[in-house]
């Protein structure tokens, strides 16, 4: 009679294989490769009919674009729209009818869940697996940029990667990878923030940002603890904060009665909402406190 243990069953790990493997498969069907003028491919996502999305930031030109889609088949694409806030690009191109992915709810996702990320390159379709590293609160980006969750990955990204659909474990279009601030970040952009901002560009082709026409760094106020601002350093002629009475040198200090303790607070201000409306800066004037309204005008495209 022998005493050697009893194998453990490999039926779990292959119901696990099995389960990744039909996911690649579903994902490679609405992954794409984009390829601009500089000739290196990223990928993107079929989002609806004739609709690609992929990432703003590694699309370096807005001409020459070529796509390859899952059957192999390479047609032109042009640009609908870029939104370098949220990172998101919106082609059109000859795409043919399109069956999207379930979108996975921003609040679905949570750390340690496994994701799978999709890209196309050269030699086919590929997938990365990792997981959901951090899942935090809405955001915004250094551009000022809205997304509604902050998901971080834990995996590689590769170079043609970026732009490509990330599921979750069920399958749902968890969002678009894209490389982060971070040297070795991975982030996602949430289906939900892609869903809002294609809808945006599709029919306006550009994000609507606010714009004061200063330029600002962040300086600590004296005598305050180390408080901080920021301080106009540079001055549009013609912007909004010159012809409220804004000065180069003025330190500002407050937005309609918040704190300002830095440049990105400032710049996240600046909603598409804020176009059009007044706000109340509070400045510092050689050392002086004063109120300025300011009328909030639209960044150019640019």
């Amino acid at each position: 009679m022998s005493d050697a243990p009893t194998p453990p069953s490999l039926a779990p790990f292959a119901a696990l294989s099995a389960g990744l493997a039909a996911l690649a498969e579903a994902g490679a069907a609405r992954t794409v490769a984009v390829h601009g003028r500089d000739g290196r491919p990223r990928s993107g996502i079929l989002w609806a009919e004739n609709l690609v999305v992929t990432a703003e930031e590694a699309l370096e030109r807005d001409d020459r674009i070529v796509l390859v889609l899952p059957d192999g088949t390479r047609v032109g694409a042009e640009l609908a729209g870029r939104d370098p806030g949220t990172d998101i690009a919106l082609l059109r191109a000859p795409t043919g009818p399109v069956a999207p992915l379930p979108l996975a709810p921003a609040e679905a996702a949570l750390a340690g869940h496994l994701v799978l990320a999709l890209d196309r390159g050269e030699h086919g379709a590929g997938n990365t697996l990792g997981t959901v590293a951090m899942a935090g609160p809405a955001w915004r980006s250094m551009r000022g940029g809205k997304l509604e969750r902050r998901l971080e990955l834990g995996l590689r990204l590769a170079p043609e990667a970026e732009g490509g659909p990330v599921l979750d474990h069920d399958g749902r279009l968890l969002g678009m990878a894209v490389a982060g601030a971070r040297k070795g970040a991975v982030l996602a952009i949430p289906a939900a923030t892609i869903a809002r901002v294609v809808e945006v560009l599709r029919t306006k082709g550009r994000i609507a940002r606010g714009y004061l026409g200063l330029a600002m760094q962040p300086v600590t106020l004296p005598g305050q603890r180390g408080a901080r601002a920021v301080i106009v350093v540079g001055l549009d002629p013609d912007g909004p904060g010159a012809k409220a009475g804004v000065l180069l040198g003025d330190v500002v200090t407050g937005w309609n009665g918040a704190a300002i303790g830095s440049v990105r607070e400032l710049l996240a201000r600046l909603d598409p909402e804020m176009v059009g409306r007044d706000v109340a800066l509070d400045l510092l004037r050689g050392g002086a406190p004063l109120r300025v309204t300011v009328r909030i005008a639209e960044r150019a495209a640019a």
